[in-house]
C-alpha cells in the first residue's frame, strides 16, 4: 500500500465498493485460524481473485467486491461475491460466519496472523490490537473532486450514529455479555485513529494530516487512518466504516442503499455551494454512544436540541432520501437482539445462525 494518497484519485462520482469482514469457522461454528488456507494455500474463485484478504487474526477475511458502476450491480455482486467465499471455505473444510463480534472469539486463544503489516500494529499499538477480534462492512462511494470528498465526510458524520444503530450485532465480546448493542464499535475504539474524525476544511488539509502522521511515524501507512468515515485517497472514494458485520445480505443492501444516496445528496449540496455544518464533535460522540449502547432501542440528539427514537429518525431518512431498505431493516429484529434471544437456546444454536448461507 501506498503510504498517502492523491487527489487525482477522486476522478468518478457514484461508484460502489463494498467491503466485509467475515469469521472463519470450523464444522460447528466456532472461531478457527484458516485465512492461511483460504488466501495463500489454495486458489480462490476468480471473482475473488485479488479480491481476498486476511485480517489481523487467522480467523478473519476480507472480501471486496469489484467497482460497481452504481447501485444497481449491488446485489448480484454482493451475492457473487458470498456465494464464492462460502464456496471456498466449503471446499478447504471450513465455514463463514459474519457479525461485529462472534460471540464465541476469545482472542488470547486465537492466533494472530504473520504479515509483516500486522507485526508492525501489534508491536506499536500493544493491547488495544491484541483484542481486536471485531468485523464490519465498509461501504465506498466514488466522489469525482477531492474537496468535496472532504466535505462530504464532514457531513456524513451526523449520519453514522443511525447507521450503527441499526447494524449494531455485537453484544457479545470474549464470551461474555457487554451490555451494549455493538460492542464492537467500543472495542474497536480503543485503537489509534478511530472514531469520529474532526472536520477537515479541505482536501490539502486532509492531505497534510495524512502525511504527518506518515512522516512522524504515527501510522505506517493512510490505511491505518482507521476512522468511521473518511476521504480514501487511494481509491477516490468516501468511505463508511460504521456497521457491524452481518449475515444478512439484505442489511447490507439497505446500508449500500443508504450511503450511496447521501453521498449523492450531499454532493448535489455542496455543488449548489451549500455551506458545512458545524456540529461539536461532542455531541456527534453521544449520539454514538447511544448507538452502540442502545442499538434499535437508541434514540439520538437532533440538530433542534431535542431526541428522537431511531424509528422516527428512520422514517425521516427514508422520506427525504426516497429509499426504503432501512426502514425494512427497523421493522425486523435486531442483530443484537436476535444474538442474545438465540443464546437462551444454547451456544451452538447462536454459533450456527451466524454461519453464512448460498443466496440467503
Amino acid at each position: 500500500m501506498e503510504e498517502t494518497g492523491s487527489a487525482a484519485a477522486f476522478d468518478r462520482m457514484g461508484t460502489l465498493g463494498i467491503e466485509e469482514e467475515f469469521y472463519v469457522v470450523d464444522e460447528y461454528g466456532r472461531p478457527t485460524a484458516g485465512s492461511d488456507e483460504l488466501v495463500y494455500e489454495s486458489d480462490p474463485p476468480t471473482i475473488l481473485d485479488g479480491r481476498l484478504d486476511h485480517e489481523l487474526f487467522k480467523t478473519v477475511v476480507e472480501t471486496q467486491t469489484p467497482t460497481l458502476d452504481g447501485l444497481d450491480d449491488a446485489r448480484s455482486a454482493l451475492e457473487d461475491v458470498r456465494n464464492a467465499l462460502v464456496d471456498h471455505a466449503e471446499a478447504n473444510g471450513f465455514r463463514i460466519a459474519a457479525a461485529g463480534l462472534h460471540p464465541l472469539a476469545k482472542w488470547r486463544e486465537l492466533e494472530h496472523a504473520q504479515k509483516p503489516r500486522y507485526r508492525s500494529q501489534l508491536d506499536r499499538i500493544q493491547y488495544p490490537q491484541h483484542r481486536n477480534t471485531t468485523a464490519g462492512l465498509h461501504v465506498h462511494v466514488g466522489v469525482d473532486d477531492a474537496d468535496k470528498a472532504v466535505w462530504i465526510a464532514n457531513e456524513l458524520r451526523w449520519h453514522l450514529p443511525l447507521v450503527l444503530a441499526l447494524s449494531a450485532n455485537s453484544p457479545y465480546w470474549n464470551g461474555y455479555d457487554t451490555g451494549l448493542a455493538s460492542a464492537r464499535a467500543k472495542i474497536f475504539e480503543g485503537l489509534p485513529n478511530t472514531g469520529m474524525p474532526t472536520a477537515f476544511e479541505s482536501y490539502a488539509a486532509y492531505e497534510q494530516f495524512e502525511r504527518r502522521m506518515v512522516e512522524t511515524d504515527s501510522i505506517r501507512d493512510r490505511g491505518e487512518l482507521w476512522f468511521d468515515v473518511r476521504p480514501h485517497s487511494g481509491h477516490g472514494t468516501v468511505e463508511v466504516r460504521t456497521p457491524d458485520g452481518q449475515r444478512n445480505p439484505e442489511y447490507v443492501l439497505a446500508f449500500v442503499e443508504y450511503v450511496h444516496a447521501l453521498v449523492a445528496s450531499l454532493a448535489d449540496q455542496f455543488e449548489d455551494g451549500a455551506s458545512g455544518t458545524d456540529t461539536r464533535r461532542e455531541y456527534l460522540d453521544e449520539n454514538k454512544w447511544r448507538a452502540m449502547r442502545h442499538g434499535h432501542d437508541a434514540s439520538l440528539l437532533t440538530r433542534t436540541g431535542s431526541t428522537a427514537p431511531l424509528g422516527e429518525l428512520v422514517d425521516r431518512e427514508c422520506d427525504r432520501l426516497g429509499i426504503d431498505g432501512l426502514r425494512t431493516l427497523y421493522d425486523r429484529e435486531s442483530g443484537a437482539n436476535r444474538q442474545r434471544r438465540l443464546r437462551k437456546q444454547g451456544v451452538a444454536t447462536l454459533a450456527d445462525d451466524l454461519v453464512l448461507q448460498k443466496n440467503a
